[in-house]
């Protein structure tokens, strides 16, 4: 199915797609609530996706890819490369129906996604970042087993769909969306489903100082290779955008915002102080782009990826530490 451009297949998704995903879901995801965040200057809503099942919005995207899979290339089992979110969505949904999973993570996965896997009962296999990036380019593993990219799959965008469309049924008069990017699936799959409504707010992609592949992507028109420095934020970063998802990120993308390792430590404070929310790293990028003053006066949703921090990571940021 991907030898059909997945930016084709998306960009010719219908509201009705995006409508039946969500359906399919529907036992293993629920609508997250829109949180308002006081604030004089603008009106900001949190999408607290920290809040979803397992913790973060990768169960939409997991779920639908197991929903939509033909039965009969599950027999083996199903296998997918993840830093952890991703593989507990497609865990929870596979073990659901029977079948055994193998997530393959990088060796920069947090400790806790990782422990999360083994509780829910996928076989882990940690590998380098480069290694695992790797097969997040070429799809290549040596496991058997059906493999479900978690970015490069229609059906991954299409369960991420979801979270545009529970924005515009609450908050139709959004200005901006304000979107972590790692690979791309969650930021196509809410701005096509809003496009698909009707709604065209600005989809503002944020990433972190250490690692901005779709930055240095937009100002270069085209996928460039990046470095990938230290980082306590996982989930995001990598040397290069997916040259599959490009013609979608190109597209859907009107601004790429980065964000540095102290705003974001700043913003999972207020997150926890203000709106009582354990954030991740990503989930904080996503509140920091929010706060920039060109948001000012406007209706801004804020993407609150996930919740899935290391604790003593949480801990010594919420005592200071900015890393």
């Amino acid at each position: 199915m991907i030898d059909r451009s997945i930016s084709d297949l998306a960009f010719a998704a219908k509201l009705i797609d995006f409508e039946k995903a969500a359906m399919q879901v529907s036992k293993d995801v629920f609508e997250t609530p829109l949180l308002p965040l006081r604030l004089d200057d603008r009106n900001l809503m949190l999408k607290a996706e920290c809040l979803q099942s397992l913790g973060s919005f990768k169960i939409r995207a997991g779920a639908n890819a197991i929903e939509t899979a033909e039965p009969t290339t599950l027999t083996k089992g199903v296998v997918t490369a993840s830093a952890g979110n991703f593989g507990q969505g497609v865990a929870k949904a596979a073990l659901n129906r029977g079948l055994p999973v193998h997530v393959i993570a990088p060796n920069t996965a947090s400790t806790v996604k990782i422990e999360a896997l083994h509780k829910l009962g996928a076989k882990v296999d940690t590998v380098s970042f480069d290694d695992w990036w790797e097969i997040m380019m070429t799809r290549e593993v040596e496991v058997e087993g059906f493999f479900i990219h978690p970015v490069e799959e229609l059906s991954v965008i299409m369960g991420n769909g979801g979270i545009g469309l529970e924005i515009i049924s609450k908050f139709p008069e959004v200005d901006a969306v304000v979107v972590p990017v790692g690979g791309g699936g969650m930021i196509s799959g809410i701005a096509l489903a809003m496009k698909a409504l009707g709604k065209t707010p600005r989809i503002i992609a944020c990433e972190i100082e250490s690692s901005t592949p779709l930055h240095s992507a937009k100002e270069a028109g085209k996928p460039v290779s990046v470095g990938r420095g230290a980082s306590w934020i996982d989930g995001i970063g990598s040397t290069s955008v997916l040259p599959k998802m490009w013609p979608l990120l190109n597209e859907l993308v009107d601004e790429v915002i980065v964000v540095s390792h102290s705003e974001a430590a700043h913003s999972l404070r207020v997150l926890a102080r203000d709106s009582h929310l354990v954030v991740e790293g990503a989930g904080a990028v996503a509140h920091a782009a929010a706060m920039r003053s060109k948001f000012s006066g406007k209706n801004i949703v804020s993407v609150i990826s996930g919740g899935n921090i290391d604790f003593s990571t949480y801990s010594r940021i919420l005592n200071g530490d900015d890393f």
